[in-house]
């Protein structure tokens, strides 16, 4: 199974909206400071309330999640360049970089989780939430979105190695 790091973005109900958030990422090009090249590939789909939904990804940074500290170092550098993109983007509702954040929440999930939702990297449209815009764990992102601030992608060996997971899983039955 891949595990795929990607900015997700749910953009309404309109088709239009997710194709023209997908135009503006798809081919754009960066350069990381370990010298490889991350080429934008997006994927559009519905979710189950009829919304639709945009995955922007590498296909040269691992698709087995985070497994070194190398790994978590690259796809933080790309996550730092995904957001910001994404503030000069095509409007959106919300957003959230990771390992795995597909359709992370539908927007009925997230407006019934957003007064103690604590997501690290989510941005928002004021819109939606004008309440939050004076939650300490939200600042401005731009003009029209809020965020929680990305703290980064973690290298957890633990999660990464099977065999210290088994180690741990030994000594705690004992």
């Amino acid at each position: 199974m891949a595990w795929i790091f990607s900015l997700s973005v749910e953009c309404g109900a309109d088709e239009k909206n997710v194709n023209k958030f997908a135009e503006y990422f798809e081919s754009r090009e960066w350069l990381l400071s370990n010298d490889i090249k991350c080429r934008c590939h997006t994927d559009t789909f519905q979710d189950i309330e009829q919304n639709w939904w945009c995955r922007v990804y590498p296909k040269n940074i691992s698709e087995v999640g985070i497994d070194s500290p190398e790994s978590a170092y690259a796809m933080t550098e790309l996550g730092i360049l995904f957001y910001q993109t994404l503030r000069s983007s095509p409007p959106f509702r919300y957003a959230l970089v990771g390992v795995e954040v597909d359709e992370f929440r539908t927007y009925s999930e997230l407006i019934e989780d957003l007064p103690n939702l604590s997501l690290p990297g989510l941005v928002i449209a004021k819109e939606l939430s004008p309440i939050l815009e004076t939650s300490p764990l939200f600042r401005l992102f731009g003009p029209s979105y809020i965020w929680q601030p990305y703290q980064g992608e973690v290298y957890n060996p633990l999660i990464a190695s099977p065999d210290l997971s088994n180690k741990l899983k030994e000594l705690l039955a004992i």
